[in-house]
Formats: structure tokens, sequence, C-alpha cells
């Protein structure tokens, strides 16, 4: 039977790289119609709250090692944008590994990191054609777009292989109840609900502003789409430009002198990533208006920390980064242990926004929850 499995996989293989190249760019004009949020997924499907709940609670406990098949040896299949300033994403294979060791799992894991967006769509799929061969027993993967659909759900068909979806959140409605293993991340929506919230505060809702987004997809789309429906709702809140910088520090940079250059009232530019806001600084710096121009970060990992402290940054809204890692380790572990039943949809980890003013005492806690293992 897994004969039969393992060539139904490889001849879906050679056809990946061309679903990655020629899919649609961008996601449906309206999100609700291909994805479920958080509360919507739990409330169609209740007895999911429960099992996200008791879930969460074991990411936040140290490791408990289960009797496990110790012959067998997990492979993993990772492959992330992680060509970039964030940190994340290296930070996330550093907490995996470090929790799948000390449950002691026997694994081989096989990373591979590209640059965020669609300019590695062509490296990315000759990446996965090539490690998919290999026949791995988990394909821990980021989906930026709907463009990607059509392969997971080849993948999935061939019950070989099982996905794990990084950084998203958000369930895909055309999959029902089948589901990919485990969407794991923070949700884009509350964090981008806890910055607008803030920038709300500090202008008193009186503002002329920017946002900067990544690529069009759907980081873009929740991170930079929130927040705008969020600014919307408040008559004084005025957005002058939007750009599409592709997660790039560079271009940012770049598309920050021009929108500073036709619109010198900014009082801040919103960044949908960590490249998009340093970009920003380094031109705010550049043209002496360090101060005058705001803005802020997303994910807070160390690059952002590193910027708040010297007055770079606002604010950002600060991931307890490992509990991604630390999830997807759990995860595997109840499914060696024949508790697959246990494993929730969705694991969406905990915020907190840090700013210039949180006292260094609150920020080294900060840091050790948040970096517990990849540090």
């Amino acid at each position: 039977m897994r004969q039969k499995t393992s060539s139904t996989l490889m001849t879906m293989i050679s056809s990946f790289a061309l679903l990655l190249l020629n899919a649609l760019p961008t996601l449906a004009n309206d999100f609700s119609q291909d994805y479920w949020t958080v509360e919507q997924y739990l409330t169609e499907f209740p007895k999911q709250q429960e099992k996200s709940a008791q879930f969460t609670l074991t990411v936040r406990q140290p490791g408990q090692v289960e009797t496990l098949d110790a012959a067998k040896k997990v492979k993993i299949l990772v492959v992330y944008p992680g060509l970039q300033a964030s940190d994340y994403w290296r930070r996330s294979v550093a907490a995996f590994e470090a929790r799948m060791k000390e449950l002691q799992i026997s694994y081989e894991i096989a990373s591979h990191f590209t640059r965020p967006g669609n300019v590695d769509l062509r490296r990315q799929a000759t990446q996965i054609r090539k490690a998919l061969q290999n026949r791995p027993d988990y394909f821990i993967f980021t989906l930026d777009a709907l463009r990607h659909k059509s392969m997971i759900e080849k993948v999935m068909a061939a019950r070989e292989t099982k996905i794990i979806l990084q950084n998203i959140t958000t369930p895909i409605r055309s999959f029902r109840s089948s589901q990919p293993f485990l969407y794991v991340g923070f949700d884009h929506k509350i964090g981008t609900k806890l910055l607008a919230e803030r920038y709300l505060e500090e202008t008193a809702k009186k503002a002329n502003y920017a946002i900067f987004y990544g690529t069009r997809g759907y980081v873009s789309t929740l991170r930079g789409g929130t927040f705008l429906d969020e600014m919307s709702k408040h008559p004084g809140m005025s957005l002058k430009a939007s750009y599409y910088v592709h997660f790039d520090r560079e271009k940012s940079y770049t598309a920050a002198k021009e929108v500073i250059a036709e619109y010198p009232d900014l009082d801040f530019i919103y960044a949908s990533s960590t490249d998009i806001a340093l970009g920003i600084t380094d031109a705010v710096n550049e043209l002496g208006l360090s101060g005058k121009i705001k803005t802020n970060g997303w994910g807070g990992g160390s690059a952002e920390l590193d910027a708040i402290a010297a007055g770079n940054i606002e604010f950002t809204v600060m991931r307890m980064n490992d509990d991604n890692g630390v999830a997807m380790a759990e995860a595997i572990k109840l499914d060696l242990a024949n508790r697959e039943e246990e494993v929730p949809t969705i694991y969406s980890g905990d915020f907190t926004l840090v700013d210039r003013h949180t006292s260094q005492d609150k920020l080294k806690r900060l840091k050790n929850r948040a970096f517990r293992y990849s540090n």
C-alpha cells in the first residue's frame, strides 16, 4: 500500500514548480470567502476549543517525554522565507529542534531558506520538488497566497506527508474538515490591531500616514489590510499613500524617501514587517526626520528590539517567538504517540506590545520567554 502511495506522490512532484509559478499572484478580494479567522473556525468546529486550550498549556510548559518507537527516525522538510533581517524563521527552526531533542524524538531535518514574497518562487519550487523525492514524514511550509493551495492539496491527497503550515492561523475554507495537520503561528490580525490601537492612542485619532505592504498576498492582506480597516473607522486618520515594497529593506528605503518628499507632513509610516521598518528608518534618519516621522516594527525580533533601544522604531508587537517551534514539536510527538486526535487544527501564539518605555526588567523577562530555546 505504501508503494502505491509513494508512486502517487512521485507523479505529483514534477508538477509542483508549474503550480507555484503559474498560479494567481493575489488573494481573492474578499478574504472571508477563502479563510476562517481563528474565532470563526472555533465557532464552526466547537470541539476544537478544548483541544486548543489544552495544547496551548502544553506548549507553555517544559517538554514531557513519551515512550515512542525509538527505531523510527522522523524525516522533516522545512521550506521557509528565512533570508531576511527578521530572525523569526531561523529562531523557529532552532526552537523546533531544541524541543524535539528535549522530547527525545529521533529525527532528521532538511531546511531550505528563500527570500520572502514572490521573488523566489522558481527557486522555492525547485527545492520543494527535489526535497519531496525523499518522501518526508512532515513538510513544514508557509503560505503567502492561495497560489500554494493546489500544491498543498496534492501533498495531502497522497496521504504520505503531513503538512504543517507556518505563519498562518486562518484555515482555508475549501478544505472544510480535511485540513492540513497543523496551522501554526501568530495571528496577523490580532497583532495588527494592537499596533493600530497604539497609533490611534498616540495621534489622538488625527494623523497623516502611509502604509507599506510586503508583496500582494496573504501576509500583506492581513497586516496591511487590517490596519487600513482600523484606520478607516476614524475620519481624522488620513491615508496619503501606500506601497508594495516586497518585504525588502532597500525598496522600503527608496519608497520612504519618495513618499516623504511628496507628503512632508506625514506623521507615520505603517510597516508590515521588520525589513520594511528598517528601510523606513534608514530613510527617516538620512533625511534628519528622526522623531518626526514614526514607524513601527512587526514581530519583535532582535533587530526590532535593537532599533527600539536606538530610538529608530517607536514600538512593535512582540511575538512569544519560540512557542511556534515548540507547538510543531509537540504536535509531532502526539502524532507519533498515536494521539493525533489531541492536535488542534490551529495553534496561535501570544503577543505583547513593546516600546522605548518598556523597562529593562520587563524586556528581559519577555526575551527569556520569547527566545527560551532559540537563544
